[in-house]
């Protein structure tokens, strides 16, 4: 049995958007497991998503108040099909990331992150997978918004990267 996953960040609702794309919510209707590393904003989208995910493992961003920081950790962890998962939001510059996240986060198989808005899919030489969904509402200065899907099958884990069309 598989399980699948959408992974998001930086949403920034209602401040970059007033709403998530539409492609974005019939992702987490679809999925297993919704991910969200952080920088919600503001909670209705967080009680939102609770409502409507089947499940949901996140974590507060630095861009989040003391409403999102009482009801969600600074690092959220769980264990999907056999895939130990940690969500943060911050992981520090690019430059040796991985070495510092495979040290910070020995028990961790893959590690979720935001804060840049940059996609990321990178693999420590510890093993420790790191992904960036980017921002589906707040491309900065990448060509597209973005998030991910996934699929957990027997332990493995496979990723895929969604560009959306301008709004």
């Amino acid at each position: 049995m598989s399980l699948s996953l959408t992974i998001l960040a930086d949403t920034h609702l209602p401040r970059r958007a007033r709403a998530l794309p539409s492609a974005v919510w019939a992702a987490v209707e679809a999925s297993d497991v919704v991910v969200h590393a952080g920088d919600w904003t503001e909670a209705p989208l967080l009680d939102e998503l609770e409502a409507r995910a089947r499940r949901l493992i996140a974590c507060y961003g630095n861009n989040d108040g003391a409403d999102l920081r009482a009801r969600l950790p600074l690092v959220a962890r769980a264990e999907l099909d056999g895939v130990r998962l940690g969500v943060v939001h911050e992981t520090g510059q690019s430059q040796g990331r991985e070495a510092r996240m495979a040290a910070l986060y020995p028990d961790t198989d893959v590690l979720v992150f935001g804060h840049s808005h940059i996609p990321w899919d990178t693999t420590a030489p510890s093993g420790l997978r790191l992904l960036n969904p980017g921002s589906p509402t707040d491309r900065r200065r990448q060509p597209f918004c973005t998030f991910l899907t996934a699929v957990i099958d027997a332990g493995t884990l496979t990723v895929a990267t969604h560009r959306l069309p301008p709004r």
